[in-house]
């Protein structure tokens, strides 16, 4: 028998969320196949099974938010199958010995504990001295913020359990408060939308996230955007010529994303400030160059992350990109790979958009958008010639940047690109 475990996707992953089981109770497993999905903070990912046999009970339905490391399924040879308890519930107290003859009708045997949810953690106390229920996460944002968990009242989960939606939601509030009651939800209802035929959808754990990082972002950074027009003829040719032979020495095709995220670093090391993030008052100039990339999912948008990007050379880029997209798409990336980004790019040219102004991923203080590599006539020396161009946009945290550091930025791109002189091979 094998007990099935909530991972741990990350050091700062405390909770997961299950998304989907793709297995039953009574259906056969095998080791190493997708048991179920599960949605933290950060990822999306799919857990395999830990052994082969039979599925015997599952514990927490879909939807439910379980810490880390609790036991969520057994596995076992169906001989147990619908006949295990809760892994948390309390033993049952011992029968009491047989009364001896001719004694008195022996009181009822204790009753057996009311089972508890999985892995419950330890209740916080109030200033009232009542328990209230949370799960450390939860818990651990109250500490950083400064929150009395007493103050929220009972919570929307299981028993009353203050959840994360909880305290955000309070903390929203707080902010809206401040604010003047300027709205901030991510959310606001809209029952004016419910008119004639429709159909009722909620949504993915990956959409309200989204979400909710989109509106932080808006709400956080004032953001300016710059675009500059790129003559990206140079590289095109460089990779047509190479491209045939690229992909026969090294297994991968060329795109045009690694020549611009070459360009990028090279700029994020003569510019630090677009290679920063805000915390509070205080800028944090980072020496690493952790470049972000967007990437489209059908279900969603994830960001993971290109470490020392500045390091690696134009096949290196391209492996990196290639790596995290794939596993991007197969649920396969881990927390930490979608983490301490210093910079992000949003490559939206790949399906054929001209122009966009990215938003900004907090707490960064820039994100850069890469449109279209097509073919455009420019007027050059009075004379009109057909040249491969591209739009890049830059939007920036106009608290921390202004234009002039924008435009110089670009410009440093716009000079790598069209000078562009490293072999390709």
């Amino acid at each position: 028998m094998a007990d099935v475990v909530m991972p741990q996707m990350g050091e700062s992953i405390v909770e997961g969320t299950i998304t989907k089981w793709l297995k039953g109770p009574g259906d056969k497993v095998e080791r190493d196949e997708v048991l179920f999905e599960i949605s933290t903070d950060k990822v999306d990912s799919e857990v395999p099974s830990p052994d082969s046999g039979v599925l015997e009970a599952i514990f927490f339905p879909e939807g439910e938010t379980v810490e880390i490391n609790t036991v969520v399924a057994v596995i076992g040879d169906g001989s147990k199958l619908g006949k295990h308890a809760s892994p948390t519930a309390a033993q049952a107290a011992p029968a009491p010995a047989a009364p001896p003859a001719a004694a008195p009708e022996p009181a009822p045997p204790p009753k057996e504990a009311e089972p508890t949810p999985a892995a419950a953690p330890e209740p916080s106390p109030s200033d009232n001295g009542k328990r209230i229920h949370s799960s450390p996460l939860v818990r651990r944002i109250a500490k950083e913020k400064g929150i009395d968990l007493a103050k929220l009242g009972k919570g929307t989960g299981a028993g009353g359990r203050i959840t994360k939606k909880d305290i955000l939601g309070y903390i929203e509030s707080q902010e809206r408060a401040a604010a003047g009651g300027l709205p901030a939800t991510a959310f606001p209802p809209a029952p004016e939308a419910r008119f004639g035929d429709f159909d009722v959808e909620p949504l993915s754990a990956m959409r309200l996230s989204i979400a909710e990082h989109m509106v932080r972002t808006k709400r956080t950074s004032p953001h300016v955007s710059t675009v500059h027009a790129v003559d990206c003829t140079n590289i095109a040719q460089l990779r047509n010529a190479a491209k045939d032979k690229f992909l026969e020495q090294n297994g991968t095709k060329l795109t045009f994303l690694p020549f611009f995220l070459q360009a990028a670093a090279s700029a994020l090391k003569a510019y630090p400030t677009v290679n920063a993030s805000l915390d509070g008052k205080q800028l944090i100039k980072h020496n690493d160059v952790n470049i972000a990339i967007a990437v489209a999912l059908d279900w969603g948008l994830i960001v993971p992350v290109i470490r020392k990007a500045d390091e690696l050379s134009l096949l290196g880029l391209q492996r990196a990109v290639n790596d995290l997209a794939a596993r991007a798409r197969s649920k396969a990336l881990k927390p930490d790979e979608i983490s301490q980004g210093t910079f992000s790019v949003s490559n939206y040219g790949s399906y054929n958009s001209l122009l966009a102004t990215p938003a900004i991923n907090q707490p960064q203080v820039a994100i850069l958008g890469i449109g279209s590599v097509t073919k455009t006539p420019v007027v050059i020396n009075d004379a009109i010639a057909i040249r491969s161009m591209a739009y890049l946009t830059l939007s920036f945290d106009h608290r921390v940047l202004d234009g002039a550091i924008a435009d110089l930025f670009l410009e440093h791109i716009r000079e790598v690109v069209e000078g562009w002189s490293t072999p390709v091979l």
